[in-house]
């Protein structure tokens, strides 16, 4: 419960962090190879969970938390909202799903640099954030980006799509040595919008 604590806490920063960068639609530029996701097999003792009101569905290691909030933003006069789903394995990994609902002036056409200004918005919420790669690609034909950060000893490793005015972040976060790949590919690659936002 501790370090799902300390997850959300993380997750409000970067949330409130990379918000100012998104509605700003921040200019610096990422390398791009637009490629396409391909699918992988879901572990089969994973819980698949609808989200978001049944927007999308997910597996993940073990029943998430789910946290849902509204912040009000007064000084730009609009609301903003997310959803968390958090699940860890083993104490060894935690899973997160966060779907964030911006202004209806946020969309799609400007998805490259939101996605952009998300992870800029991540990159300064801790100067020790390291970047170790991003790339922009297409899952189910929305832009999204793929990150990988190290902070001291710790990896932070996710995959954020812009649908509409919706973000999705999926990322994992586990200590260097409990870092495994074909459990990140599992979760990131079970992500499925079964709706598509109005």
């Amino acid at each position: 419960m501790g370090r799902t604590k300390g997850i959300m806490n993380l997750m409000k920063g970067v949330f409130f962090a990379s918000t100012a960068c998104i509605l700003m639609l921040s200019n610096q530029h990422l390398s791009s190879e637009n490629t396409s996701v391909k699918a992988v097999p879901v572990a089969s003792n994973w819980d698949e969970v609808q989200c978001n009101g049944g927007r999308c569905k997910m597996q993940f290691p073990s029943k998430p938390e789910h946290v849902s909030e509204k912040m009000s933003v007064p000084e730009e006069g609009y609301d903003l909202r997310y959803d968390a789903y958090i699940s860890s394995l083993e104490k060894q990994a935690v899973f997160m799903l966060l779907v964030a609902q911006y202004p209806e002036f946020v969309d799609e056409r400007y998805a490259h640099m939101s996605l952009e200004g998300f992870l800029n918005g991540i990159l300064s919420h801790n100067p020790n954030n390291q970047l170790i790669f991003a790339d922009l690609l297409l899952v189910e034909g929305h832009e999204a980006l793929d990150f990988f950060i190290r902070t001291g000893s710790v990896y932070f490793k996710g995959r954020a799509l812009m649908v509409k005015n919706h973000l999705y972040l999926m990322a994992m976060e586990c200590e260097m040595q409990n870092y495994d790949e074909s459990r990140y590919n599992v979760f990131v690659n079970s992500f499925k919008l079964t709706a598509v936002p109005k």
